[in-house]
């Protein structure tokens, strides 16, 4: 079965579901492209003002499909390199993306379903789920950006252990460590990540884009760099018309309405 990505809406929320249940929501080229694509067309629909990406069933994604990975094998080494191409694509996306982006985590987060959570802005998980970095376990390396997220988030040690060891680390633990925003009874993560991106909704779209460029520069930024790149934002967001609704709102005591 070729999984899939749907996608429906809720408020001012785009969801993207993996569906691929055969193979625990495992990620394939077709899910890459529709990824893509839905961020796309999402980024110039003001209508959409957050991104939530969810699992179908009991668990968010087992990672890449094995039976799949076997078979490249037998097939010259750029039909591999060409799917991994079209994840990193989609990865690339979703940390540039100038929208908030949840992952709602229930269940295995595993591989590249590890990977994908990584790669978003925010992370709700279930008290049941599990997190794993289960490629060295099969004899491979990771992808999907993990040794960059989880060397940047964590000590060395704990990189080095997860994805090294491949062990498996819980939802409670991530979230004591900072990688893992809220954790929910099993159940419940996507309705508290859409909790959490109604929240996002309303504030101004403008602001919200600058923090995340801000945050993507931040690690490559000089200090003098960022000072200039935050000074550049804030002179444009203050004569952007948000910043005169939520000036007025905030004076007049009132809930301001964004645009």
């Amino acid at each position: 079965m070729i999984g899939a990505l749907k996608s429906t809406s809720e408020g001012g929320t785009l969801i993207l579901t993996l569906s691929n249940p055969e193979f625990k929501n495992a990620l394939g080229p077709q899910i890459y492209a529709a990824g893509v694509e839905a961020l796309n067309a999402a980024e110039n629909n003001p209508d959409i003002r957050s991104v939530v990406i969810t699992g179908e069933g009991a668990l968010f994604c087992a990672g890449g499909n094995l039976q799949r990975l076997q078979a490249n094998r037998r097939e010259p080494p750029e039909v591999q390199a060409e799917s991994i191409d079209g994840l990193h694509n989609w990865i690339d996306s979703i940390r540039t993306y100038p929208k908030p982006v949840i992952a709602a985590v229930e269940g295995a987060a595993a591989g590249a379903g590890f990977s994908l959570a990584l790669a978003c802005d925010f992370v709700v998980a279930a008290d049941n789920a599990v997190f794993v970095m289960s490629y060295s376990t099969v004899a491979l390396s990771p992808d999907g950006g993990a040794s960059w997220s989880l060397t940047r988030a964590l000590p060395r040690a704990l990189a080095s252990e997860l994805l090294m060891c491949g062990e498996r680390i819980s939802a409670q633990r991530l979230h004591e460590l900072g990688l893992v925003n809220r954790v929910t009874a099993a159940g419940d993560a996507l309705a508290q990540a859409l909790q959490l991106a109604g929240e996002l909704n309303a504030r101004a779209p403008n602001v919200l884009a600058s923090l995340k460029e801000l945050m993507n520069e931040a690690s490559v930024n000089t200090l003098g760099q960022q000072l200039a790149s935050e000074r550049d934002h804030f002179v444009r967001n203050l004569h952007h018309s948000n910043a005169g609704e939520g000036i007025d709102a905030f004076l007049q005591k009132r809930t301001p309405q964004y645009r």
